[in-house]
């Protein structure tokens, strides 16, 4: 048996406390500071606010002033903050945490540097922490799992990267069940990448949904030659970014199966929808208000690399035409309809 806290208690960390727990480890859920109504109902009723199933009777539940206590004599933590806290969880946790602890990761994102290149969080993390005399090697988790599904104990497929085999091993050993299945890699690059790449291409990929119904009315249902069309387009980006990216080729296979779940379940369909649907940025997120969108912060960063690599004449943006068009999409106001005809190529001999 394992002991495990898992920091941040929104959906995924909090759904990766059913595997941890039912694999016969002892579990500590701790909130972040954002998460108090979380905990306070989980403490109450032994349930997410967000999910159906309770938890396994016998998980703890910790507020994030009690974080110290919460991980004490715990074989490793996992990091279950979203993008948007990646610096908090470097200065308030990770900046504090005995460097003896080995950290698994679920956040996924990547960070664009001034030259064009993206690096993961991990990488992210260790270079923050090394300036601060910190030597901590950070491990994460990819792959096409959505949280609410693996609460229902759905199939699932991930993988766990990092440097050190033995740690991933022991996590591996820790949390696998016959529910959730568990790939090793130390491409730590090529998986981060890989699975925030496609949160950006999810985007692009869910705004043919809301392009049918704006067409062709809500009655129509779902067309598939047009989704099919965008998500080959989305595979063959991502391709060209992973070889960038030096991504391995089973990598770049978890990130296409990542793809295709996110297209189909979550907050990034939403999104992509309702700018299918003719609405504007503004209007979509003062729909979807309240709502963790990190798909917006990948599609973002990325093109910013490329425009960026691009103006240093190491990439052509003409390559990456369903990128620029959700960037457009986002920050220039343009109309959500896809440049098809940029999707094209002649191969002729």
């Amino acid at each position: 048996m394992k002991k495990i806290a898992i920091i941040g208690s929104g959906m995924m960390g909090s759904a990766l406390a059913f595997p941890s727990f039912e694999n016969g480890n002892e579990v500590r859920l701790v909130g972040t500071p954002l998460d108090k109504e979380i905990i306070d109902e989980c403490k109450k009723s032994g349930k997410h606010p967000k999910f159906d199933i309770p938890f396994p009777v016998g998980v703890q539940y910790f507020y994030f002033e009690e974080w110290k206590e919460a991980v004490q004599g715990v074989d490793f933590v996992i990091g279950g903050v979203s993008s948007f806290g990646v610096d908090w969880f470097l200065e308030s946790v990770l900046t504090y945490l005995d460097p003896a602890i080995p950290v698994l990761s679920v956040t996924k994102g990547l960070v664009n540097l001034e030259d064009g290149s993206l690096i993961s969080y991990v990488d992210y993390w260790e270079r923050a922490l090394e300036a601060k005399g910190i030597v901590r090697q950070v491990c994460a988790i990819g792959g096409p799992c959505t949280s609410y599904e693996l609460v229902y104990h759905d199939q699932t497929e991930v993988a766990f990267c990092g440097k050190d085999n033995a740690v991933l091993r022991m996590m591996k050993e820790a949390m696998a069940t016959d529910y959730y299945h568990i790939s090793l890699t130390n491409d730590v690059i090529g998986l981060e990448s890989a699975v925030a790449l496609k949160n950006g291409y999810a985007l692009a990929v869910a705004m043919t949904i809301g392009l049918v119904n704006r067409h062709n009315g809500q009655e129509a249902g779902l067309h598939y030659n047009s989704q099919a069309g965008a998500f080959y387009q989305a595979v063959k980006e991502m391709r060209y970014l992973l070889q960038i990216q030096g991504a391995s080729f089973d990598c770049e296979n978890i990130g296409i199966g990542d793809l295709y779940v996110t297209i189909y379940g979550g907050r990034t369909r939403k999104i992509g929808i309702l700018l299918g649907e003719g609405k504007t940025y503004k209007e979509a997120l003062d729909i979807l208000s309240g709502v963790t969108l990190e798909s917006l912060v990948v599609a973002r960063r990325v093109y910013a690399a490329m425009e960026r690599k691009a103006a240093l004449g190491q990439v052509d943006l003409s390559n990456f035409p369903l990128l620029c068009h959700a960037a457009a999409v986002l920050d220039k106001g343009k109309d959500a309809e896809l440049p098809w005809e940029d999707f094209t190529f002649e191969q002729l001999s």
